[in-house]
């Protein structure tokens, strides 16, 4: 039996790691600080539109290289009957700014609608708990499945078209996405809230203290070297200058850090000098890209103090 567009896009979605949600109306946007792109907008307003709500934000690894994708399906649908609304829900406190999310947008080329949910008014009352995470709901204003984390595109995008009655695309690899591989390493933190991968005889509890770099740090940890402080979200360099070194297995490396006045890091991986990295403003940043997976030991020189470090993440 041959089933109407919603129905292929519910089994379509079903079937790919994609929960559909049955019969449930999507939420509103709540408590939203500001609007780019456009007016506010409500789910109202949005009926007799498919919807595609994206959860991000602009620090994350993941989100940013799952943009181009949720950017590419807002370009090519828009006029076909599709909305896209990006969520901004802060991961780290300097995310909250206007300013700096304005500024995201405009540098990632982002044209779809974005919400400023600063507070995470709208992330609650959504239930999420992914950056990135998507969530397609119909014409009728219904829920009709959720995407977490990256991948998966290509699904999206044929589930979007039975909802909007275009054909499906053939299946391609390459139309779903950046895969990591299982050993990679995982996202490492350095605030205390979220602490992981330290490799220190010091305990990594909010304060100031002085860090004594091992030998070479384990698989998969980070060392800090100086008088540093410790927060909830960040390890900020207190003395001169300090260093970090990291033994990670991934391809691509990333930090997100913040200074208000700009930090040009020394940037050494495997004893081999990289070019150096400039920090100014609070983002993220990439440091290194080799081009293959490998397993590679990052040294970090740090000449003046005000570096704040968030996180380090991988692709």
């Amino acid at each position: 039996m041959k089933l109407p567009p919603r129905s292929l896009a519910f089994l379509l979605l079903l079937s790919c790691c994609i929960v559909a949600a049955r019969a449930a109306t999507a939420p509103d946007f709540t408590g939203i600080d500001r609007w780019i792109n456009s007016p506010p907008l409500t789910m109202a307003n949005l009926r007799g539109k498919v919807v595609l709500v994206d959860f991000w934000a602009y620090s994350c690894i993941n989100c940013v290289r799952e943009l181009p994708h949720v950017e590419h399906l807002y370009e090519t649908y828009k006029d076909k009957g599709l909305m896209v609304i990006g969520v901004h829900s802060p991961e780290f406190d300097f995310e909250q700014s206007p300013s700096n999310v304005t500024a995201a947008v405009h540098r990632m080329g982002i044209t779809f609608p974005v919400a400023l949910d600063s507070e995470h008014a709208t992330w609650n009352g959504w239930h999420n708990q992914y950056w990135p995470a998507e969530y397609l709901i119909g014409q009728n204003g219904q829920l009709i499945g959720h995407q977490y984390g990256e991948g998966g595109y290509l699904r999206m995008e044929n589930a979007i078209r039975l909802l909007l009655g275009l054909d499906a695309l053939p299946d391609t690899a390459a139309a779903n996405g950046y895969t990591p591989s299982a050993d990679d390493t995982p996202e490492l933190h350095l605030g205390s809230f979220d602490q992981s991968g330290l490799d220190s005889s010091e305990d990594g509890h909010n304060g100031k203290r002085h860090f004594a770099a091992p030998v070479q740090p384990a698989p998969n940890h980070y060392a800090l070297n100086g008088l540093w402080e410790t927060t909830d979200e960040y390890a900020g360099l207190l003395g001169a200058q300090g260093d970090i070194e990291l033994r990670f297995k991934a391809t691509k490396l990333y930090m997100v850090a913040s200074a208000s006045s700009p930090i040009t890091l020394e940037v050494t991986i495997d004893g081999k000098p990289q070019p150096p990295v400039t920090v100014q403003g609070s983002r993220l940043y990439t440091l290194f890209d080799g081009g293959t997976d490998g397993s590679h030991l990052l040294k970090l020189h740090i000449p003046a103090k005000g570096l704040q470090v968030y996180s380090f993440s991988f692709g």
